[in-house]
């Protein structure tokens, strides 16, 4: 028996430098639904867009936010040109949305059509690089990344199988 039920993720609380910018990515951009603003004390603000499956992606605004820093508390900027998209202990790296297989070429189309500047597809495998360029036998994810205006990392990603295999997914250690 498991100590704990988790449902999934509720939200996920992230940080944004400019709200008009973030309302306009998410919600026409994306396409996301704003479904909750709360007024922080001291003039922030607290909002949240449906993500689907009862959970949400929010964000915090205040006038008093430091800037990021990219390479520490973000991907850098030219990271995904680079392949370096390393950040600091305790930040987050970038946040994956979860799309259909069959819809992963259409989106990216899509999002190239409004002018975002996307990575080419990346089908993730069990190889030494990490990549095949086509979809295989070994491929577990496909995907591709993008930056919304705040300089936040972003993925569509979808499963090609599902995770959890001992045999292929679990074969490396940790420690």
């Amino acid at each position: 028996m498991k100590d704990f039920e988790l449902l999934g993720i509720n939200h996920l609380a992230l940080v944004c430098k400019d709200i008009a910018q973030t309302l306009d990515f998410y919600g026409n951009t994306l396409g996301l639904s704003l479904i909750k603003v709360i007024q922080m004390p001291g003039g922030g603000k607290h909002f949240f867009f449906d993500i689907g499956n009862g959970d949400a992606l929010a964000f915090f605004w205040s006038p008093r936010t430091p800037e990021g820093i990219p390479g520490i508390s973000s991907v850098r900027p030219d990271g995904l040109k680079t392949g370096n998209i390393a950040t600091a202990h305790g930040s987050m790296n970038h946040v994956a949305f979860n799309i259909p297989l069959e819809k992963v070429e259409d989106y990216r189309t899509k999002l190239v059509e409004k002018g975002v500047e996307v990575t080419p597809i990346l089908h993730h495998a069990d190889v030494e690089t990490g990549y095949v360029p086509e979809l295989d036998e070994n491929t577990f994810i496909s995907s591709f990344y993008f930056f919304d205006p705040n300089g936040i990392l972003l993925e569509f990603a979808a499963n090609v199988r599902p995770l959890g295999d001992p045999a292929q997914d679990l074969q490396h250690k940790l420690i």
